[in-house]
């Protein structure tokens, strides 16, 4: 299994796109910006689309991604969510009026799009490969990811301020080999990432102590115009682990 990093950045710019992975040619875990550098063909090849939480730099491509290719696919793309964040897209996005609803067109019996929830642990299996919803804490109700084979697993945290009971699960994993987790703000900026439960270095680094496993630790989600600032201060709290921040175009081998 290979994971696709297709945006990895906590704003736009140049060369900078939203989070969202790529799993082999099929799945995505969210669908923000990054999801609009894929061509047709690659986008019409996305059969599953595992979403952390509603807010718009994970799910702002999803709407396009289905308007897209919907018509020329045979059957529908299926959305995993949190029964919330399915209620917030059909409120706010897939609602009429901001988009139509792909859950009714061409034809309620026939969608181009159709939403599957999930709870905290839900594990879906894709063809010797699984996906499992662990806890993030986040503004919203939030999801992270545990994606997993035989051989190998990679956490991604998704958005989350500190969270005891992420570390717990991320613990009982024994082939852990990747952990990718956001970290927003840079220090001086710790008031407003405690509010919008999003990570600092300093935070990171306390959060990393809890991690009892071996694995390489992949910083995503950072400020565009803080990125230099957050490099820094990464590296100064870098603790055992060395962190680095993650780049889009990367390929992670499971």
């Amino acid at each position: 299994m290979k994971v696709r990093v297709l945006g990895c950045s906590g704003g736009i710019g140049a060369r900078a796109r939203t989070t969202s992975f790529l799993l082999d040619d099929d799945v995505l875990l969210d669908a923000g910006t990054g999801v609009e550098d894929l061509s047709v063909e690659e986008l019409a090849a996305i059969d599953h689309v595992f979403l952390t939480h509603s807010h718009l730099d994970h799910i702002a491509a999803l709407p396009l991604l289905i308007d897209s290719v919907g018509g020329i696919r045979n059957k529908p793309v299926v959305v995993h969510a949190l029964p919330e964040t399915i209620a917030a897209l059909r409120a706010h996005i897939f609602n009429w009026v901001i988009w139509p609803d792909f859950t009714e067109i061409p034809h309620f019996e026939r969608p181009w799009m159709v939403f599957e929830p999930l709870g905290v642990g839900t594990v879906v299996e894709l063809g010797g490969r699984f996906v499992r919803s662990l806890p993030a804490n986040h503004t919203v109700p939030a999801l992270g990811f545990h994606v997993y084979n035989d051989h190998a697993s990679l956490v991604f945290s998704g958005d989350t301020g500190p969270n005891d009971e992420f570390w717990q699960q991320v613990n009982s994993v024994h082939n852990l080999r990747y952990v990718i987790i956001e970290t927003a703000f840079p220090n001086r900026d710790q008031d407003l990432a405690v509010t919008s439960r999003h990570l600092y270095p300093i935070q990171l680094a306390e959060e990393l102590a809890k991690l009892q496993r071996e694995a390489q630790i992949l910083v995503t989600h950072l400020k565009p115009s803080d990125r230099e600032v957050i490099g820094r201060e990464l590296d100064a709290w870098a603790g055992r682990f060395a962190p680095r921040v993650l780049e889009r175009g990367e390929i992670l081998e499971l």
